[in-house]
């Protein structure tokens, strides 16, 4: 049986994989990601998630790796994870009351086998006060993701509405993800 190696430690893509069902292990990339300005957000984040896998795989090469990236965008500059509290606050304010997008990209490898996707959603957030993005910064939940929130976890009562795949904007484009993931085999327990 072939092996599945999530070349992540991110809590959200875990749990997103045992929801479906997937075996497999994590092993985090400790990749300096290489990131290159000339990119569009689509093009980033799937150069993000092959470096990430690629750089499991070299040391893992009889197994399937999944590296996975996300990145938010508005207004033609992409938003990563903030580095402090003072960029969490000027992301979340650039994003109150805006619709932004947030892309994910997948990147699958085995031994003979290269695939990538990306999948992109639209983000209405509510317009926010400066009491509102204190509170939420105060919690702690901006700083290990991308446009500095999480809409899976209080981060959801910034959203107004969404447009696309819910999935992609937590961090794994499930679906799209179970169908890339069969091509190499790699089945959900339910699909066995």
């Amino acid at each position: 049986m072939t092996r599945l190696i999530l070349a992540s430690q991110s809590p959200r893509r875990k749990k997103l994989l045992e929801q479906a069902g997937i075996p497999f292990h994590t092993i985090s990339s400790q990749v300096e990601e290489k990131t290159d300005p000339t990119l569009s957000p689509e093009e980033l984040v799937v150069s993000l998630a092959m470096q990430k896998a690629e750089a499991v795989f070299k040391k893992n090469p009889e197994n399937v790796v999944l590296g996975s990236d996300t990145v938010v965008s508005i207004d033609g500059r992409v938003l990563g994870k903030p580095s402090d509290k003072k960029e969490a606050r000027d992301m979340l304010r650039m994003l109150s009351g805006r619709t932004h997008e947030v892309f994910t990209g997948v990147a699958v490898l085995s031994g003979d086998k290269t695939r990538t996707v990306c999948e992109k959603a639209s983000v209405q957030f509510y317009d926010l006060s400066d009491e509102e993005i204190d509170g939420y910064i105060k919690s702690g939940e901006p700083f290990d993701k991308a446009g500095s929130y999480g809409i899976q976890g209080l981060g959801a009562v910034l959203v107004e509405r969404i447009s696309g795949d819910y999935f992609a904007i937590v961090g794994l484009p499930l679906a799209k993800t179970i169908r890339v993931l069969r091509e190499f085999d790699i089945v959900g327990d339910w699909q066995a």
